[in-house]
């Protein structure tokens, strides 16, 4: 079972080394956190070996392959080996294909964030984190050294498990998946649909993680009426989707990011400071 897992499908441009190189590197994942993309940087450095193996011959395909993994990406780390293989897998079949949509390639890397980060977060930060830390805390109240020893072995033995399993699965299903649906046409289908699952994430994300509230309220005594209801009367959420428009709208008028967030971090001081927003 272990050995058909483990066992790369047959590639015309790589080899198990150039994932292990994957694999190894996909443990920095978080080193290079930001605000602006997240996990970006993680994962076009997780990329590089094997992108650098499919197009060794294709100055520009390299570049582009580059730009495409450097958009906003985050995902549970245990797990992002999973879609690492995945787009390793795809970016193969780009460089085999010259119809193939790259396109398809983010869009899959999106619509498996939220699924991804809602397995691997309840599991590993909600369930074994919290075992771990309960074996872990009652040896170390007894002065035993396997307190601390236990709690990094539970969380991180499945954890490296994970990870290391999750990047040639990925892979395997990725080339095959791709294969077969490029024979019967199914690709179209499934970037779209892909597209429109990605698009709800970014939708559900800017509903839970944009706040914006307006504390100010209209009249007097029992009959005053917070801005906030307002708006929320007309659309619930309206104003951090409003807001999270605006932004989109700066940057496409070609914005840079520093920019961007001082003129936030300068509306948020503002709106503090008048009373506009709370």
């Amino acid at each position: 079972m272990e050995e058909s897992i483990m066992k790369m499908k047959s590639s015309k441009l790589l080899t198990k080394k150039d994932l292990m190189a994957t694999f190894w590197r996909s443990f920095t994942m978080e080193w290079a956190w930001n605000y602006e993309r997240q996990s970006n940087l993680g994962y076009s450095y997780a990329m590089t070996p094997a992108l650098k193996k499919i197009y060794q011959n294709r100055e520009d395909k390299l570049k582009s392959s580059f730009k495409r993994h450097l958009e906003f990406f985050n995902v549970t780390p245990w797990l992002s080996t999973f879609p690492l293989g995945i787009s390793i897998a795809m970016e193969e079949q780009n460089a085999l294909n010259d119809d193939f949509d790259e396109d398809s390639i983010n869009n899959i890397k999106i619509a498996l964030m939220g699924p991804l980060s809602g397995i691997g977060d309840s599991f590993f930060w909600g369930t074994l984190r919290v075992i771990a830390t309960g074996i872990g805390t009652s040896l170390a109240f007894q002065g035993n050294i396997l307190g601390p020893l236990l709690f990094l072995l539970i969380f991180n033995i499945p954890a490296i498990i994970a990870r290391y399993y999750g990047l040639f699965i990925g892979y395997n299903i990725g080339a095959s998946f791709i294969d077969r649906v490029q024979k019967t046409g199914l690709m179209d289908k499934l970037t779209y649909g892909a597209s429109v699952l990605g698009l709800g994430v970014v939708g559900a994300m800017v509903a839970t993680m944009v706040t914006l509230k307006m504390p100010m309220k209209i009249g007097t005594g029992a009959d005053a009426t917070s801005v906030q209801k307002i708006f929320d009367g007309i659309v619930p959420g309206i104003l951090p989707l409003l807001f999270t428009l605006f932004i989109f709208w700066l940057d496409k008028k070609g914005w840079k990011a520093q920019y961007i967030l001082l003129l936030i971090a300068a509306i948020g001081i503002f709106g503090a400071w008048s009373g506009l927003l709370g």
